[in-house]
């Protein structure tokens, strides 16, 4: 089987060299070990991607000049080793011998040496290169300046607790198929099965792990007796309030998730609709294990001119593309894949797309608005703008600092992820 650490390596350098996607890259890595190896490389990626500031720091400091061109992938063979040392439990020793065995794996037997002494020295000089990081803010947070000013801004008085979530694990939420169990009654299920966990009375349809478990271990789930998804992915249903009949728009709907729960709610007529036709797959894979069905629509939600057959929708659920800086614990590549510079670009493409679908929505009808970014340029200020343009759209608090000039309810992440929603109804 291939070296687990190399194979991390390697999945490192495609995302942040190449841009690629770690939910892309990370898998096809993991199709190449089996086991116990599959959870020490996903732990290894994304501890080295929640650190990454620090151990690139590290390495300016250890060696005469970084790793370029064709040895540029070794360089993140040393924030392997180093992520290793730093923050797990293995033992010093066999990080370092089987972080320079990968080197010997990747056909690079001549630069075990070199591999070695920084690791050796990183040892004897931890303390002090610990010391000078916490000293630089990028260090010290793990997180891009430019993304930590933001939410400095946005966030006077939490913006830190906002950055020591972002490097925890993601909490493992289920939701309840409500067409099978209640909650109370999948929470009994799981208490006979020895699985700890607790339910929270603000998710009626959630029920915490107390640690994540390999979901064909849970009661039911291959008949679609309940379904991962984070709390706060769960209030959007929850919020859209489907009733039976309606005619409902999931508008960028994949994976699935929330259109599954729209049809768990209520036998209502679901449009799934998304640009992107290898998720919209998952959608249909979702639908068939919970055993209920939807209309899968591949087009683009900005262009309904396109796909929409004129009759207007009771219920519109506009969860739309975003920075996703709400989720960064569970995808860490965010911090690094992301740029200043998509923000405005995202906003302008989500006012686009709430402009454009809109007109979709019968009059009467209720509009959920919904990222899973903390950003107020694409939550509270781009439902304002679109409130201030708009006289026949309704704003309805969530909350009761809720109002037209602040409009929205933005999650943070703690006990659930980030999110953001906001309620509209259209004018009689």
């Amino acid at each position: 089987m291939a070296n687990v650490r190399a194979l991390a390596a390697e999945v490192l350098y495609q995302v942040v060299d190449k841009g690629q996607s770690l939910n892309t890259q990370l898998p096809l890595a993991a199709n190449k070990v089996h086991g116990k190896d599959k959870a020490l490389l996903q732990q290894i990626c994304y501890g080295v991607l929640r650190y990454l500031p620090t151990l690139e720091h590290y390495c300016q400091q250890l060696l005469e000049q970084p790793l370029k061109g064709k040895r540029r992938v070794y360089q993140f063979v040393l924030y392997v080793g180093m992520y290793q040392l730093q923050y797990m439990r293995v033992p010093e020793h066999a990080a370092v011998a089987e972080t320079v065995a990968a080197v010997e794996s990747m056909r690079a037997p001549g630069l075990k040496g070199l591999i070695n002494a920084i690791l050796r020295t990183f040892q004897r000089q931890q303390e002090e290169l610990e010391a000078s990081a916490n000293l630089i803010p990028v260090c010290q947070f793990n997180h891009p300046g430019w993304f930590i000013k933001k939410l400095q801004a946005a966030y006077p008085d939490t913006w830190q607790d906002i950055l020591h979530e972002n490097q925890q694990q993601a909490p493992m939420w289920l939701r309840v198929n409500q067409h099978h169990y209640t909650t109370a009654e999948y929470s009994e299920m799981l208490d006979e099965d020895g699985i700890e966990h607790s339910v929270e009375s603000a998710y009626p349809d959630g029920i915490l792990l107390d640690k994540p478990c390999d979901v064909f271990t849970l009661p039911g789930f291959r008949e679609g007796a309940c379904s991962v998804q984070d709390a706060a992915a769960q209030m959007a249903a929850r919020f859209l309030d489907p009733q039976e009949n309606d005619r409902i728009l999931d508008a960028c709907a994949a994976p699935g998730g929330k259109t599954c729960h729209i049809l768990e709610l209520a036998d209502a007529h679901v449009h799934a609709l998304d640009a992107d036709d290898q998720r919209l797959e998952r959608v249909e894979q979702n639908l068939k294990r919970i055993g209920l069905r939807a209309e899968c629509i591949h087009a683009d939600a900005s262009t309904p001119d396109t796909w929409w057959d004129n009759t207007p929708y009771d219920r519109i659920l506009l969860d739309v593309p975003c920075s996703a800086t709400g989720v960064i614990r569970r995808h860490p590549d965010i911090k690094w894949l992301r740029r200043k510079t998509d923000i405005d670009d995202l906003a302008e493409l989500q006012a686009s797309i709430l402009n454009n679908i809109w007109p979709l929505l019968k009059p009467g009808g209720t509009l959920i608005y919904a990222t899973c970014s903390v950003l107020p340029e694409e939550n509270t200020q781009q439902v304002a703008m679109f409130l201030a343009k708009n006289q026949d759209a309704i704003h309805h608090p969530l909350h009761d600092n809720d109002t037209p000039e602040h409009p929205g309810l933005q999650l943070l992440p703690g006990l659930s992820d980030g999110f953001y929603y906001a309620k509209l109804t259209k004018q009689q």
